[in-house]
């Protein structure tokens, strides 16, 4: 699957309100679908770059041997799930912003999951 399939089968997951591929060492994404008035998906993308790569060095400095499956952010109106590609050499992150009030976070993981394991990059 390309980068556009993938973001547009993200954008099918049930309250998806926008979506990227980004590259954390960059900052820039690589591509982006869904967003609005409500949500900047350039300046997020660039924000939630900053997660990855605290997260990364947090885990570096605990000398820990694991790896990040996604981070989730919960606000009150939505959920942003942070989904690293393992495939891609651990520099591309899959974003996705959902409604919270219409979606289910379990399916949405499962769906990024799937998303990430058919993506070609």
């Amino acid at each position: 699957m390309n980068i556009e399939t993938a973001l547009k089968e993200a954008m099918a997951v049930e309250g998806a309100i926008g979506v990227s591929l980004v590259d954390y060492e960059s900052g820039m994404a690589l591509g982006t679908l869904g967003g609005g008035p409500g949500l900047d998906l350039e300046l997020a993308s660039a924000g939630n770059t900053e997660v990855m790569r605290a997260k990364l060095r947090t885990l570096s400095s605990l000398a820990m041997d694991d790896t990040i499956e996604d981070v989730l952010i919960t606000l009150g109106k939505q959920y942003h799930l942070i989904r690293p590609l393992t495939a891609s050499g651990g520099t591309l992150f899959l974003y996705l912003a959902l409604d919270r009030g219409r979606s289910n976070l379990a399916l949405a993981r499962h769906s990024l999951k799937r998303i990430e394991s058919a993506l070609e990059i």
